[in-house]
């Protein structure tokens, strides 16, 4: 009976040791391979396929145009016309020589004439201004599709971290899903050979049921941080992607040097709406100058009883070519008050444009203050969650340890197993907080193209 007892407890011991040996291995999850996109790939393939890029662009072009139109205006204004009338009853004039009236039919039943004009300005105010405002318009494009490649950039690197940080959390409860599944495996033999109790199985199966239902509900968060990558990049949702492996460091520096906010998109977008504001105004003054203009026109007319285009003064047909130049001059008197109200109007949306860079810029100096301070706390954390994940382990291995020699129950030890999951989420998170405070510091200091680059 002693015998039997003795090796009973051999037996348990032996089981109790290739658990511990089984738990101390770290099982990695593997994935499926995809297509392996960096964050820059990430990025490239958002500025060439999203419409906000691709519209922004075309708003460039667009200005391009817009400048030829008003160069358009310094250049000579040609036109050509031509007609040709028939009049089967041509009215009568009464005339009156010497107090005798004498009744007359003024014109011919055929008329026809061709003729070429041209119109040159010579002094315009509003068309240099046009010009100024055309070119400055297509500046003020050019700033915006800036603002929008940040705004991609931005939007697709803090889904590109999400994504990643899911990824590694997948990989975490992955982990404690395999480990744990083993260890009710290891216990189910246990209970059959009547070494352990039924309890411990049964709280085995419910830890590996939340484990389960955890890394469901981590796959399916996962998927739709995927597809919201996948949108920002411009590419079919259906498309299959994984990223590529790459473990994210801290960078303390960028919080080292003051940026210049001069140097900010959004600050130059409303200066160059001022400038367009300006250009507004001035072009409303111009309606206070004279213009000059250059006019010169020449022609052919031909009148007579007979078709005029097949016949000739043989025929009762006169031709004759005849031309013109002058000069026009035009010179606003009084318009009613009506130039200076918009004059006025277009000064009060000047002070309004003051007001909003004086507010953007308080707006960037607080977005820079908060990103460094966020930027602080996010290091902080980091270093906290990840001496919680070295002491996590410790209690652990100490766990499985004392299972070995009886000294502790498996309850403690799938409440370690637990908790450095816990931490190791944690701890991701952290990185991941990490890296969106990155983001919107690099956003605050107009350096958002940095990341670009490899």
């Amino acid at each position: 009976m002693y015998r039997i007892m003795s090796k009973k407890r051999t037996t348990l011991q032996k089981l109790k040791m290739g658990l511990a040996s089984l738990l101390l291995a770290i099982i990695p999850c593997s994935f499926s391979a995809q297509q392996q996109i960096s964050l820059q790939e990430a990025i490239k393939q958002a500025l060439q396929n999203k419409a906000e890029a691709k519209k922004a662009e075309l708003k460039i072009r667009k200005a391009e145009y817009r400048i030829r139109e008003a160069k358009a205006g310094m250049l000579p204004q040609i036109s050509g016309s031509a007609n040709l009338s028939y009049d089967p009853v041509i009215q009568e004039s009464l005339l009156q020589f010497g107090g005798e009236k004498i009744r007359a039919t003024m014109g011919q039943t055929w008329n026809s004439g061709a003729s070429v004009s041209l119109n040159q300005a010579l002094y315009d105010q509003s068309v240099f201004i046009g010009l100024k405002a055309a070119a400055t318009t297509r500046e003020f494009y050019i700033i915006n599709t800036r603002i929008t490649s940040e705004q991609l950039i931005e939007n697709v690197a803090t889904a590109y971290y999400k994504v990643l940080v899911q990824e590694e959390n997948l990989k975490t409860i992955q982990e404690s899903y395999t480990n744990t599944e083993k260890v009710r495996a290891i216990i189910k033999s246990l209970v059959e050979s009547g070494l352990s109790k039924k309890i411990d199985l049964e709280r085995t199966t419910v830890q590996l049921t939340n484990i389960g239902s955890d890394r469901q509900r981590q796959i399916n968060s996962l998927e739709l941080s995927k597809n919201s990558l996948k949108f920002y990049m411009g590419i079919p949702i259906e498309s299959e992607i994984e990223l590529e492996e790459k473990s994210i460091e801290t960078r303390p520096e960028l919080m080292m040097s003051t940026p210049d906010m001069e140097n900010r998109s959004e600050l130059k977008s409303l200066i160059k709406q001022k400038q367009l504001l300006q250009y507004s105004k001035e072009s409303t003054k111009a309606n206070l100058y004279p213009t000059v203009s250059l006019q010169a026109k020449y022609g052919w007319a031909g009148m007579g009883a007979h078709f005029p285009f097949t016949n000739g003064y043989g025929n009762g047909v006169l031709w004759s070519d005849y031309s013109s130049i002058g000069l026009n001059i035009k010179v606003p008197i009084f318009s009613g008050g009506a130039t200076k109200a918009k004059i006025q109007q277009a000064e009060i949306d000047i002070l309004n444009a003051d007001q909003d860079i004086a507010n953007e810029k308080l707006n960037l100096d607080l977005e820079y203050k908060n990103a460094v301070a966020n930027m602080e706390n996010s290091l902080i954390n980091i270093e906290s969650m990840k001496n919680n994940v070295l002491l996590a382990e410790k209690v652990q291995k100490d766990s499985r340890s004392n299972y070995q020699y009886g000294l502790a129950t498996l309850t403690e030890v799938l409440d370690a197993e637990k908790s450095l999951t816990e931490a190791k989420q944690n701890h991701a998170n952290a990185l991941l907080d990490y890296r969106q405070a990155e983001i919107q510091l690099i956003k605050s200091r107009g350096e958002l193209n940095t990341l670009q680059n490899p």
